[in-house]
């Protein structure tokens, strides 16, 4: 097991926890508008449905990525890179949506980092794909 699998680790764990975090905010928000079953047409409950919903959209994508690269050798620290700012951009725009009345910027930034991980990660694993096709 290489150092790469262990920080990749420690991202999952702390964006499983995120992931329950937002869950959570969705129940807190149900029994407080008293709805047991869907949103109730209750915008606070779509709201945090959303952030919940969208992280479960993005993440496993992004979680994958750095998997892949992990198991091809990419360096510890790329993965470190990666992971960071897979954390806070899921946290800013979590937190977003678990708050009733948020700022923008939250939204925005957390899922500029979230595609910025997705893309980045997705390119390097495509170039090291073709490099390494060609170089055989």
């Amino acid at each position: 097991m290489t150092q790469a699998f262990y920080a990749l680790a420690l991202y999952t764990g702390i964006l499983g926890l995120m992931w329950m975090w937002l869950g959570n905010n969705v129940g807190r928000k149900r029994m407080r508008e008293k709805v047991s079953i869907g949103d109730g047409g209750n915008l606070h409950i779509i709201r945090a449905m959303r952030g919940h919903a969208n992280f479960v959209e993005t993440t496993p994508m992004a979680l994958i990525i750095l998997m892949v690269a992990a198991v091809i050798g990419t360096p510890v620290f790329v993965i470190h890179i990666g992971g960071i700012i897979l954390v806070v951009g899921r946290f800013l725009h979590g937190y977003h949506f678990v708050q009733d009345d948020a700022p923008g910027w939250q939204r925005m930034y957390g899922m500029i980092m979230t595609v910025l991980v997705i893309v980045l990660g997705s390119l390097g694993l495509v170039g090291h794909s073709l490099m390494q096709l060609f170089n055989t």
